[in-house]
């Protein structure tokens, strides 16, 4: 597509992404001169209806959108270029970066970056729900981030309008395994809190780097939305303030009815966030906070045990404690044994602090040394050590201890567990299926999932792979492996061409001989003209390559060509291909030329024919990051100049005088 020009008015300069339907192309418009991004389908689905139908939906979808957070529709449009049928939607380009590129590269973000973020993407699915439209894809692959920090959502490829039908088919499941809903996942009802449920995630990624689930294939993660509890994300960063926990806690709720019921709610609670000291929304009730947190990992009886002998000492001591049913009480100890974010555990064990300072031991600081050190220490000081669960952590070695739930420098009695999260190593990465993508996409995938480009990189021909696509991979695709671990590629050469029989050119006419080069897959090289009694005008006389000898693909050719006669006399200017009077009038015009933008250099060659005389008049390499511009020749009235980039014919354009 690259150099292509659809609807005679959106010039395609070069590839930016690539979705599970379309291919992305960053385009000229030459009607309003500025650049756009532009959407189309991708080739081995425009047979298939029922793609063709979703990429339509798509546009209607999209164009009824505008929001300052939404990317805009321009155009959308239907072309056919070398027989092809190619459906494409005109966007705004966004000059700018994914989400997903963002967080690669800062590894998490601040809290007010993500909190700033989130309520962008909020406000831009506010209003997308109010015009009945679910984006059922929320990823950070799909969130723009402009150079202003401007979020910009994008990429409505399976958003449809709402109805009172709206049914995900088990047969036809839409969305990104790690982001998409349980009830995506099950082929379930979606409505907007499906899209809310994919924000959570987005968040918690955001605020942690990683992923709540992942899987060795997708299937492994889909079941994981349905079935496993999410580790809440201040278990993963501690610097993560209780209300944003809770917000991201809400909106990932395994029940639709448990989360937020519209993103006007969600929005109420992440503004409050900048308003209140302590960052906790008042819009949070305490109810609703048992509900969040009881989403942890697994408790052991050993410390349901723990907690039931100091429930008996300590929860009574508040005064609410006898109207509270067994069960809220339970839920209330477990909470306060292993929630990192628990600002009411803390407010207990500092109010039991003031009644007495006798007998209590000041909690140590355990994150960062081994398990085997902690063990020590609790032996040395008293207390009674709980490991509450082992987790994968890029940030900590295997073995150390990355959160503990109650603070340094809180007192606490002897024998009181003090519950640990322990470091199980980095977590390994998922490998991306790299076959049939571009070198560079491959490149970018292999970064966006924390791994390298391998130092092997070999290339082969190949029948239906294009040229620097990829063929093969050394791991192979889901493949669950460290972080950094290089991948090597096999690259294609494209389909392997014969080498070429060179012709006799002499005699021939320069016309026919350039014809006849291009037909064997060689290259025009250098035409000089020189006068000659023995050859008539635009024959070639001579050519660099022997007829019978054997070259290989696009080997240039040059050409030696008769003017004609050095003394010819002036011809009748009324007879058809005869010289004007001598001393005619001379005109100057431009030729717009525009190196091919996907590779480094392009020779730009300028044939002008002119009283029946064909010359070079301009030959030059110029790179691709020169752009378009204009190269100036004089000829008579009704000359024609020809326009070849790299040997291959572009357009031609003559002197009307």
């Amino acid at each position: 597509m690259i150099g292509k020009m659809l609807g005679n008015r959106y010039e395609i300069l070069e590839q930016i992404g690539i979705g599970g339907m379309s291919v992305v192309y960053k385009a000229k418009c030459h009607l309003l001169d500025r650049y756009v991004a532009i959407k189309v389908l991708k080739e081995d689905l425009t047979n298939d209806e029922e793609f063709i139908k979703k990429f339509r939906k798509e546009s209607q979808a999209a164009a009824s959108l505008s929001h300052p957070n939404i990317v805009n529709i321009y155009d959308v449009g239907y072309d056919k270029i070398d027989g092809k049928d190619i459906h494409y939607i005109v966007m705004e380009y966004i000059n700018g970066k994914t989400l997903k590129e963002v967080i690669t590269e800062k590894g998490k973000l601040s809290e007010l970056e993500a909190l700033d973020y989130s309520t962008q993407i909020a406000e831009a699915l506010k209003h997308a729900h109010k015009n009945h439209i679910i984006h059922r894809d929320i990823k950070p692959h799909n969130i723009m981030i402009t150079e202003d920090n401007i979020v910009k959502v994008t990429d409505f490829g399976i958003a449809r309008a709402v109805t009172s039908s709206t049914i995900t088919t088990t047969s036809n499941v839409l969305g990104s395994v790690h982001y998409f809903s349980p009830e995506q996942a099950r082929g379930g009802y979606t409505d907007e809190k499906s899209d809310i449920y994919s924000l959570g995630i987005v968040m918690y990624e955001m605020l942690t780097g990683k992923v709540p689930f992942n899987g060795e294939t997708p299937i492994g993660v889909a079941l994981k939305h349905v079935q496993d509890e999410i580790i809440p994300p201040i278990l993963e960063n501690p610097n993560i303030s209780p209300s944003f926990n809770k917000i991201i806690l809400k909106c990932v709720q395994k029940r639709q009815s448990d989360r937020y019921q519209n993103v006007d709610e969600l929005l109420v609670d992440l503004k409050n966030i900048y308003v209140n000291k302590n960052g906790v929304s008042s819009d949070i009730t305490t109810d609703e906070t048992l509900d969040m947190t009881r989403l942890i990992p697994p408790v052991s009886d050993k410390i349901l045990n723990n907690e039931n002998k100091n429930k008996k000492n300590n929860i009574n001591r508040n005064t609410k404690g006898e109207t509270h049913t067994k069960k809220k009480t339970t839920v209330v100890a477990i909470i306060s044994a292993f929630i990192l974010t628990s600002l009411l555990f803390v407010g207990y064990l500092q109010l039991r602090n003031s009644f007495s300072n006798d007998d209590y031991i000041v909690t140590p600081k355990l994150i960062g040394i081994s398990e085997e050190e902690a063990r020590k220490k609790a032996e040395d000081m008293g207390f009674e050590l709980d490991i509450v669960d082992r987790v994968q952590s890029s940030d900590f070695e295997e073995g150390i201890i990355i959160s503990q739930n109650v603070e340094e420098g809180v007192k606490i009695k002897p024998g009181y567990p003090i519950g640990v999260v322990i470091s199980l190593g980095s977590e390994n990465v998922e490998v991306p299926n790299l076959v049939n993508k571009s070198i560079t996409e491959a490149e970018r995938l292999l970064k966006e999932a924390g791994l390298k480009l391998g130092n092997n990189i070999d290339y082969e021909f190949h029948d239906s792979i294009p040229i620097d696509y990829v063929i093969s991979q050394s791991i192979e695709p889901y493949t669950a492996i460290a972080p950094n671990t290089r991948v090597d590629l096999v690259i294609s050469k494209g389909p392997e061409v014969e080498e070429a029989i060179m012709i006799q050119l002499v005699g021939e006419n320069v016309n026919k001989a350039i014809s006849e080069i291009k037909n064997l897959g060689l290259a025009i090289g250098d035409i000089k003209y020189e006068s000659s009694d023995n050859y008539a005008a635009n024959i070639v006389m001579e050519q660099s390559e022997e007829p019978g000898s054997t070259l290989k693909p696009g080997t240039k050719i040059n050409l030696k060509v008769s003017s004609g006669p050095a003394s010819t006399p002036p011809s009748d200017p009324n007879v058809p291909g005869g010289e004007e009077t001598p001393g005619a009038e001379e005109f100057s015009i431009n030729l717009t030329v525009t190196p091919f933008a996907d590779k480094d250099e392009t020779e730009i060659t300028i044939i002008r024919k002119q009283d029946g005389d064909t010359s070079t008049v301009y030959t030059k390499k110029h790179k691709s990051t020169d752009g378009t511009f204009d190269i100036p020749v004089t000829g008579k009235k009704g000359a024609v100049f020809e326009v070849y980039y790299d040997g291959i014919f572009q357009y031609s354009k003559s002197i009307e005088g």
